[in-house]
C-alpha cells in the first residue's frame, strides 16, 4: 500500500505536520497517541508537529477533512499527504506510511 524511495528520505530542513484525529479517551485513541507520539520522538527528533484532535470536541475539523474512521493520523506535509488509521502500534507500517525509511527494531 505504501512506497518508498531515496527521494522520501528525511530531510533535516522538513517538518512533518501531522494531524491525529482521535474520539475522546477511548482505549484505542490513547494507545494511538501514545504511539504516535514515541514514533515522532524517536524518528522525527525536532522536525514534526503533532496536533491532536478529538472529533467530539472539535467536529467541523472532522467533517472538513471527510474523517471515515478512527483514530486516523494525517500527513499533511511534506507532500504527498497520507493517511493511517489505526492505533499507530505498527512502527514500521507507519514509518513506511509517513515516507520514511523503516527502523532496524
Amino acid at each position: 500500500m505504501y512506497s518508498f524511495n531515496d527521494d522520501d528520505a528525511l530531510n533535516e530542513n522538513e517538518v512533518y505536520v501531522l494531524r491525529l484525529f482521535v474520539t475522546g479517551a477511548s482505549p484505542n485513541s490513547i494507545r494511538a497517541i501514545t504511539n504516535i507520539k514515541k514514533i515522532c520522538e524517536t524518528h522525527l527528533k525536532d522536525n514534526y508537529e503533532l496536533e491532536i484532535i478529538d472529533v467530539y470536541q472539535q467536529p467541523t475539523i472532522a467533517e472538513s477533512e471527510q474523517i471515515i474512521a478512527l483514530p486516523l493520523l494525517i500527513k499533511k506535509s511534506p507532500s504527498p499527504e497520507r493517511r493511517l488509521i489505526g492505533d499507530m502500534r505498527d512502527t514500521q507500517k507507519v514509518l513506511r506510511g509517513l515516507g520514511l525509511p523503516a527502523a532496524d527494531l
